[in-house]
């Protein structure tokens, strides 16, 4: 039987669930209307985002197509670089 999903997870993601629960409280107390977004988004947020996958994602960033800050091992996308790629398919210029 593997273990729960949850007992996989290290330090680091808890502490990351917690803040991303708190974003999100702190956003549902600014009011339905208030809609912040993230300054950066992790590889697997930005394939849940736009529905690109992993691979694809990874030669969009070899091309230059999606921009990146690596802190320490982390791999960060700016949210801004995301939008402006689904910005260029929609206005034709492709991926």
């Amino acid at each position: 039987m593997l273990p729960h999903p949850a007992a996989r997870r290290t330090s680091h993601e808890h502490s990351l669930r917690a803040g991303q629960a708190r974003a999100l409280q702190s956003r549902a107390a600014d009011g339905p209307n208030s809609r912040a977004e993230p300054l950066t988004v992790r590889i697997p947020e930005a394939c849940r985002l736009t529905g690109i996958g992993r691979s694809k994602l990874y030669e969009l960033i070899a091309e230059g197509s999606i921009e990146i800050v690596k802190v320490g091992g982390m791999t960060l996308i700016p949210f801004e670089s995301l939008k402006r790629l689904i910005a260029a398919g929609r206005e034709g210029r492709g991926l």
